[in-house]
């Protein structure tokens, strides 16, 4: 969706919103949120966005604040075909904001439902997090911040939500919010750990005495408890329970996939990392999660694939491009290591870089690296840089004693950069020090661990049977009755809900009894018999005067789009050239 720059933390709060929501329908395949905004002010044709996040459908639309009122615009399209399927324009007061994301969010799964097939929809989607509007303004320009991940912002971030809380302290939503921030603040040095993750702690705590069920505060305890404690068998816990409530954060996904890397189970968190790249196929930092893990089992290859994948996606992705740099120094690949950096001027160590290799790799006689710059330039302040290129120089220029020091102290302080040291290649010459392994033993004891299984990734089910065998019949009966007798369908307005508030039965079970008991899904159902209607109505004399498309419409089909496709679905040729073929019979 699209926004004016002004209200754009308001537009895409309320985009991430109607995502959320559509997620916690059974069923349905949503794509995540950073996948979707990769497509915001492009214009880009829907056929090929659907085949780069391997989609059916997509909405698109806009939202327009201006003081107390919104406007929000929406549309459904099919994104083989490029037909609009539905569209509805919305102007509400922004006190009911929240009522109008449940009514959009309801009517596009219905509106999915009823063109490709049976979900069980809820009677709700989004509750009222907080009757305070401010408060709500205040948490989306909070998470508004926080989303763009780099120091400034989510100070910014933290900023709003600590406005949100004043304004609404029994709005849950900001705590969360607050406490993640504050808690990737510490992990990653931009303030003293020990008070960021103590308030982290607080925040989620209260959060989740307001809301002990939301997906976003049980992340968020879990965040806490991986990154920031090192915790792993309580942060696998809460993790997994925010997977379970819903199945479709990526998020929490992705954090147990980095959880099972740090401990060393790759193969669960591969099969996380394909999932969630099912579900969000552009996001770059899913690529790079994946070949992390990669890279960590010694495959650099494969890493590499999947780091290029991740450049393609965001060019700037300075992580990306120093990893590709380790592994080809973990490859002895020298030349490719030199066009590599040559190429990419973003890489924010080339001369440490090339030092590195020098030192693993002296024999090499085509590098050529002044080390004593090298030896100089190495401090002990490895916290400026997401890699620790200087603890890996400082390994290589013999100074053990020294980096099991640093790391020590490292690991004491729980510094993010450093989670996946037991399986670091560039540490391998410290496994055979006792400190080390005593370090190993330490952080990765058998009771911080969690029992490792098969992945939990929920997928759908087949539908269940919701209507009891001896009442199929009765109901189909009413169903085509109520057609036939009373001609619902010329109603170009009608839906499977009325359809179903027509026989008494509730919509969910409506759809299941078309899907899974006629074999088609509402809209194939109605339009076959608006298909025979127009046909009757062609080759009728009477009616030579009008135009096809009139005849179509007055059949109770609103589109000619849809008209003519589903016509020539079914009949194999168009509506003309079937009606030629009809008069040559005569």
């Amino acid at each position: 969706m699209s926004a004016d720059p002004d209200n754009e933390y308001f537009s895409d709060g309320i985009t991430e919103e109607i995502i959320n929501a559509l997620t916690m329908v059974e069923g349905l395949k949503v794509i995540a949120r950073t996948s979707s905004f990769a497509f915001k002010h492009k214009n880009i044709d829907v056929r090929t966005i659907g085949r780069q996040l391997g989609v059916s459908m997509i909405l698109e639309g806009s939202v327009r604040k201006a003081k107390s009122q919104v406007r929000i615009t929406a549309q459904l399209i099919e994104t083989h075909g490029g037909v609009h399927l539905w569209s509805k324009n919305f102007d509400r007061e922004l006190q009911d904001i929240f009522a109008l994301q449940d009514e959009i969010s309801l009517l596009i799964a219905e509106q999915i439902r009823e063109h490709f097939g049976h979900i069980d929809i809820q009677d709700h989607l989004i509750g009222t997090p907080t009757t305070n509007i401010e408060a709500y303004k205040l948490y989306l320009k909070g998470r508004y911040h926080q989303l763009k991940w780099n120091a400034n912002d989510i100070a910014q971030g933290i900023s709003y939500y600590e406005q949100s809380i004043s304004q609404d302290p029994a709005f849950a939503l900001p705590y969360f919010g607050a406490a993640l921030s504050y808690g990737i603040s510490a992990s990653w040095g931009f303030i003293p750990y020990e008070q960021g993750i103590q308030r982290a702690a607080e925040l989620t705590d209260r959060g989740l005495e307001l809301n002990d069920q939301a997906y976003i505060g049980q992340f968020a305890q879990g965040t806490i408890y991986f990154w920031g404690k090192w915790d792993f068998r309580n942060g696998h816990k809460y993790l997994s329970q925010a997977m379970a409530t819903n199945p479709s954060f990526t998020d929490a996904e992705e954090g147990l996939a980095e959880l099972y890397t740090a401990i060393g189970a790759f193969e669960a968190a591969l099969r996380h990392t394909e999932h969630i790249l099912s579900i969000n196929p552009l996001s770059p930092n899913h690529y790079y999660t994946q070949a992390n893990i990669y890279y960590l089992c010694g495959d650099y290859a494969t890493a590499i694939s999947s780091l290029e994948t991740a450049l393609q996606l965001d060019p700037k992705f300075a992580l990306a491009t120093e990893m590709i740099a380790l592994c080809y120094i973990q490859l002895q690949e020298y030349e490719k290591l030199q066009q590599f950096l040559d190429q990419h001027p973003q890489a924010q160590h080339p001369s440490k870089c090339r030092a590195l290799f020098q030192l693993m790799y002296p024999h090499m006689k085509e590098v050529d690296v002044d080390l004593s710059a090298v030896r100089t330039e190495v401090k002990e302040d490895h916290a400026a840089s997401l890699i620790a290129w200087n603890l890996y120089l400082q390994v290589y220029l013999g100074q053990h004693e020294l980096v099991l020091d640093i790391l020590e102290k490292r690991l004491e302080m729980k510094t993010g950069q450093l989670i996946n040291f037991k399986h670091d290649p560039f540490f391998k010459p410290l496994h055979s020090y006792e400190r080390f392994q005593k370090m190993v033993a330490r952080i990765f004891d058998p009771s911080r661990l969690p029992e490792i299984g098969s992945p939990t990734i929920i997928t759908a089910s087949s539908p269940r049977a919701v209507i009891p065998e001896h009442e199929v019949k009765s109901y189909l009966s009413a169903i085509a009755n109520s057609l036939e007798r009373e001609r619902l369908y010329l109603d170009t307005e009608l839906s499977l809900k009325g359809l179903a508030q027509c026989i008494d039965l509730h919509p969910n079970k409506l759809s299941w009894l078309l899907n899974e008991r006629i074999g088609k899904n509402f809209n194939e159902y109605i339009n076959t018999y608006r298909l025979e209607t127009f046909k009757t109505k062609a080759l009728d004399p009477k009616n030579s005067h009008l135009t096809l498309l009139g005849l179509a419409y007055e059949s109770g089909f609103n589109s000619k789009t849809v008209f003519n496709t589903f016509f020539k679905k079914m009949e194999g040729l168009t509506p003309s050239a079937w009606l030629k073929a009809q008069k040559q019979k005569k």
